[in-house]
Parts: C-alpha cells; structure tokens; sequence
C-alpha cells in the first residue's frame, strides 16, 4: 500500500506523543525507538518486515533484560519499535550504534535513543559520524536531500542485502 505525505506525518507526530508520553510516565529508564529505513512511498511490505523481524530480535538479544516493557507496530507507514531500558541513554546510544553499524541489516534499521525532551540523541554525543549513504561513502543526509540516488537504485541495494542476509 502506498502512503501520502500526510499519513507520513501523521504517524511521525503520533510517534511523537507516544514517546512524550512514555518518556513522562517513565522517568528512570531510557526510551529506545526503532523505525525501518525503506525509501519511498511503501513502507510495509516483504522487505521491511524481514528487516523489521531482524532488528527486533537483534535489540532484544542486544539489551537483553535491561528491557523493562516494550511495543512492536506493525503499520501501514512502516513498523515501530519502543523499548523502555534500565540503562543509561549513552550506553543505549552506544549500543544501538553497535547495532547499526555491525548488523548485516543494521543500515536497515533506524534505532533512536529519544532524550527527556523527546529528541534523539545523536551519535556525535558518544564520538560517532553521522550514517553513511547506503549507496556510497557521502554523508546519508546529504544523498537524501540532494537526491543523489534513484529509488529504483537505493530499492535495489536494499534488495541485494536481503537476499544476502536470507542465505
């Protein structure tokens, strides 16, 4: 199913007030999110839910019993994760890091650590550069919003390393 703009947004500002919301009513542990990195207008489909399958079994081994509650959604404007944690919001920061950088997948997955004023923290805070483009060695940022890559190109790539994760 292909999305509009405003069901993106909307599903971005309902993320928004279920994290405040669990970042209030939580004070103590750590709030960590996960979305699934799938460009373009449909964000559910074969591909991201092997991706979504891979990052959700990849925290729970990961933070293990530091895990004190957590919520999958499995929506048509791509999968969430939320995860509140007994650790500190820099050894999560870390370890999601860990994650994104070393799972075969991890480019995939998109694991925020939201602070107590419901921001991510970024990877700078523990030293870290920002992502890199799944396609070359430019910062992602810059290839989003210059265009850099075609759909059809970051889809393929996308593909290629599923495929070599699935064998």
């Amino acid at each position: 199913m292909e999305i509009t703009l405003d069901m993106l947004l909307e599903s971005r500002e309902k993320r928004w007030q279920l994290q405040r919301q669990l970042i209030q009513d939580n004070p103590g542990l750590t709030l960590v999110c996960l979305t699934v990195i799938m460009p373009g207008n449909v964000k559910r489909n074969a591909q991201s839910l092997v991706v979504a399958h891979a990052a959700v079994e990849t925290i729970q081994r990961a933070f293990g019993p530091s895990i004190q509650w957590q919520r999958e959604q499995d929506l048509s404007t791509g999968y969430e994760g939320y995860y509140l944690v007994d650790m500190s919001m820099i050894a999560c920061k870390r370890l999601a890091c860990e994650i994104e950088d070393n799972h075969p997948l991890g480019r995939l997955f998109d694991i925020d650590v939201i602070n107590t004023h419901v921001e991510p923290v970024s990877r700078s805070v523990i030293g870290r550069e920002g992502r890199k483009c799944l396609l070359c060695d430019q910062d992602a940022r810059y290839c989003m919003r210059n265009h850099t890559h075609t759909r059809d190109e970051l889809q393929q790539k996308i593909q290629q390393m599923i495929e070599a994760y699935a064998q």
